[in-house]
């Protein structure tokens, strides 16, 4: 080691110590100082791991919980990024974080990593395989159409032509393009084959070979299923771990098979199912069994702003992050299954890390909660007024809806709701702020 890196990676613990001990700590600050002193860092720091890419538009963070959780059964030493700092600088902090490996020791790197940074990161990490979750439509005025976010992971993927892709063969996108890589495919074989006519307006539905319109034979949501073309010979490739059932679906949790293997995990939605298929798909990779794979699952724990549960002075919040269309829809179904009164908070913010477009939320099926036992819609967030009018659009009573201008107001308002279920749908940095007053005001722990 240099002194120039020996320096650098002293001042990025240093200043993680001094962040963790006298703030609420900071997860890229370390990072960043050690890469302006060494920009290379991180080439020395993951030299003796065996890293693992996880990226994609939606499940990165479920996925990667679920992934760490499971190898633990298995392997000692496994760093990961758990907050979810999933930029270059807070990647660097996780290295710098993870205890000190022995003499002739590797470890596990299981890092989710957003598609925007995998261009900086990758030749430095020399990943052994990247997982690729799905692409929809996200942060437009950040990457584009989904054929540039597409673009941003093989890119990466062919920098490390040796490293085997694990992709969800159930997204067209993913079989679109010819790979050096070894690949595996996961997916959804549930259902007996059959016609589904999928949406007209949905995105990646023409056939990459031929351009005419692809079908389907089984659908779970968006353009994710059984695809074909009528065309020509494109079709969903082969799968190497499948989703064999759906045993039980509820608020809460999930029940399904894998394998021939049942599984349960302690989150809901459809869209859980895949990222638990992706983890045991990644986890298998390492050589997992699938009784350790249970095993790892069945102490998995709710992340950050995925369905998180709380009190608020006797009223029970589920919290779910919403950044684009598909992954709203995915709540919304899941928020559908609540059949017992409850109030419905959507926060709406429009910064970096949001996306400033906040035209997203017209594509999202607000009008499937025209019918739901809702008492109370309480709306807040820098883009407040477009939420309201959204909402209303979407047939809720303009007269039930309540504009609050920030957290404290938001707090109080739920405490004086007529449900005792409050659901509440945020976008990231909307979750970031109200996470730190609800832990200053003492009604979440850190």
């Amino acid at each position: 080691m240099s002194i120039r890196t020996s320096i650098a990676q002293s001042v990025g613990k240093f200043t993680k110590w001094g962040l963790t001990t006298f703030t609420n700590g900071g997860s890229s600050l370390p990072g960043k100082l050690a890469q302006t002193l060494d920009p290379n860092i991180l080439n020395h720091l993951a030299e003796n791991y065996d890293v693992a890419v996880i990226t994609g538009t939606n499940g990165k963070t479920l996925t990667t919980a679920l992934t760490v959780q499971a190898l633990a059964e298995k392997y000692p030493n496994i760093l990961t990024n758990p907050t979810g700092s999933n930029m270059q600088q807070g990647i660097i902090s996780a290295f710098l974080d993870a205890k000190p490996l022995k003499n002739g020791e590797r470890g596990i790197a299981i890092l989710e990593i957003d598609e925007g940074s995998l261009k900086h990161v990758v030749k430095a990490l020399q990943p052994k395989v990247f997982l690729h979750t799905n692409v929809f439509r996200d942060q437009m005025d950040r990457y584009g159409e989904i054929y540039t976010i597409y673009s941003l992971m093989t890119d990466a993927a062919k920098m490390v032509p040796q490293a085997t892709v694990i992709a969800n063969g159930d997204s067209p996108i993913f079989n679109s393009t010819s790979l050096e890589n070894p690949r595996e495919f996961y997916g959804f074989d549930y259902q007996e084959d059959h016609e589904v006519q999928v949406a007209p307006n949905t995105d990646a539905i023409l056939c990459p070979h031929c351009d005419h319109v692809l079908q389907y034979h089984s659908l779970s949501y968006a353009n994710l299923g059984k695809y074909y073309c009528p065309n020509c010979d494109f079709k969903r490739p082969a799968l190497t771990h499948s989703v064999n059932a759906l045993h039980e679906l509820t608020l809460k949790d999930s029940s399904f098979q894998i394998d021939g293997h049942d599984f349960t995990i302690p989150v809901a939605g459809l869209y859980n199912i895949y990222n638990a298929l992706s983890a045991y798909s990644l986890a298998s990779f390492f050589g997992l069994s699938p009784e350790q794979i249970k095993a790892g699952f069945s102490k998995a724990k709710r992340v950050f702003g995925r369905q998180e549960i709380f009190e608020i002075e006797g009223h029970q919040i589920l919290l779910n992050l919403v950044k684009n269309p598909v992954g709203l829809n995915q709540v919304l179904d899941l928020v559908n299954l609540d059949q017992n009164p409850y109030s419905l908070v959507a926060i709406l913010n429009n910064d970096y890390a949001d996306g400033t477009d906040v035209s997203w939320i017209w594509d999202g099926h607000f009008e499937k909660l025209q019918d739901a036992p809702i008492q109370e819609v309480i709306t807040s967030g820098m883009k407040a007024k477009e939420m309201t009018r959204r909402l209303e659009v979407a047939g809720l009573d303009k007269n039930g809806i309540q504009e609050v201008s920030d957290y404290q107001a938001l707090v109080e308002q739920i405490k004086q709701s007529p449900s005792k279920n409050v659901h509440i749908l945020a976008t990231y940095t909307a979750i970031l702020g109200l996470r730190k007053y609800l832990i200053d005001h003492h009604y979440l722990k850190q």
